[in-house]
């Protein structure tokens, strides 16, 4: 969804610069474009797409790979029906490019455009990988799509054989990068005297991660502040932790927490002020880490086959970040934390070697190729 998000956004960002006659030279327009969003049925993405003032469409959808058998039938059923609403999407937009960024929802969609019906031609395709190693529906896209887009040169190795995979990095929002540290401190209403641990999990928040910050906590915040985005999930137990909190602590001290339960606006201020993250080893660790040079102890979720696990290891490998696996943070968190906080040496290496792998431009190149693709299919860019 981000990605997507964040490419649209670059079309239109550059749109308007050569509009303002800048002078810049680059191949994206998107002032003839129509584009159109296709999600899944009560997907989560609805509210953002709209507010990015995007058209959306629902189709039916449902994953069949680890599902369970008695789910299996239900969620073929559903793919099915999702064909054919794609196949009518198709016949009445009629796109020249079609981009895919993953989810079950590509799937459908991906096949009906392969088999086209009466009333559309086949539309050139790129399909956009943000984990290093790409999932099954990915795998099964990547065979249907003209062009890949990848985040790292690591992932060409699990797409041997397709003839035209590009590096063009993990697509940035570019509200991200509007904050200075200053600027990110006093919206934060944070303290400048002390060091700051930024804490979050996936887009929904990560439990394990949350409930072994709320047990660290005391000693933490005798040290450092921490911004704390919990989820919406675990947001409730907030109401309980800081009662617990402040009987046993100090004012001083408590107010050093800042708990979110998410950040939208300020989630770039979070990253600019931050001196560590701890987080979950998702694909947009892959870009946002980088492009605010912030080094991290990445926790991979443990039950997502190991797409984490190959996304932290290239941090670590690296030298931008040390791996904590999920069952070791209760005890690991304190000690591995501290240590970088009071290693300033340490965390600026780990700082420069993250901000190398920065590539802030990511979002602007597929712009570019999904331009290119719609230029060889004959249509408007």
């Amino acid at each position: 969804m981000y990605p997507a998000l964040a490419v649209l956004q670059a079309m239109r960002n550059d749109d308007r610069r050569s509009k303002l006659g800048d002078g810049r030279q680059t191949n994206v327009d998107s002032g003839q474009s129509s584009l159109l969003w296709v999600g899944g049925v009560g997907g989560m993405e609805v509210d953002l797409v709209k507010q990015a003032g995007v058209p959306f469409a629902a189709i039916p959808a449902a994953g069949v790979h680890g599902v369970g058998w008695r789910a299996l039938p239900g969620n073929t059923w559903r793919l099915g029906r999702g064909f054919l609403a794609a196949r009518r999407l198709l016949r009445d937009f009629r796109p020249e490019v079609l981009f895919f960024t993953g989810g079950y929802v590509a799937v459908p969609v991906a096949l009906a455009a392969r088999l086209p019906g009466r009333g559309y031609s086949q539309p050139r395709s790129l399909l956009y990988i943000p984990d290093i190693e790409p999932g099954l529906a990915l795998k099964v896209l990547a065979r249907w799509t003209d062009r890949i887009a990848v985040s790292t040169e690591d992932s060409k190795a699990f797409l041997r054989g397709h003839p035209s995979v590009v590096v063009t990095g993990y697509p940035t929002r570019s509200d991200l990068r509007i904050w200075d540290k200053e600027k990110a401190r006093q919206a934060l209403g944070l303290s400048p005297e002390l060091s700051v641990l930024f804490v979050f999990g996936g887009s929904r928040g990560a439990r394990s991660i949350n409930r072994a910050l709320w047990s660290n906590l005391p000693d933490l915040l005798a040290e450092m502040q921490v911004i704390h985005i919990t989820g919406e999930l675990d947001w409730p137990e907030v109401d309980v932790v800081r009662p617990r909190l402040a009987a046993s602590l100090p004012q001083e001290l408590l107010v050093r927490y800042h708990p979110y339960p998410f950040l939208r606006q300020e989630m770039g201020a979070a990253f600019a002020v931050a001196d560590l993250a701890l987080c979950r080893a998702g694909a947009s660790t892959l870009g946002e880490l980088p492009l605010f040079g912030l080094p991290a102890v990445l926790v991979p979720y443990p039950h997502a086959w190991r797409y984490q696990q190959v996304n932290a290891q290239y941090l670590e490998k690296r030298g931008a970040a040390v791996i904590v696996q999920d069952a070791d943070l209760p005890i690991q968190m304190l000690p591995v934390v501290r240590g970088l906080m009071n290693d300033a040496q340490k965390r600026a290496r780990m700082r420069l070697a993250m901000a190398t792998l920065a590539q802030p431009e990511a979002a602007l190149r597929i712009a570019e190729q999904l331009n290119g693709l719609a230029s060889s299919a004959g249509g408007e860019p």
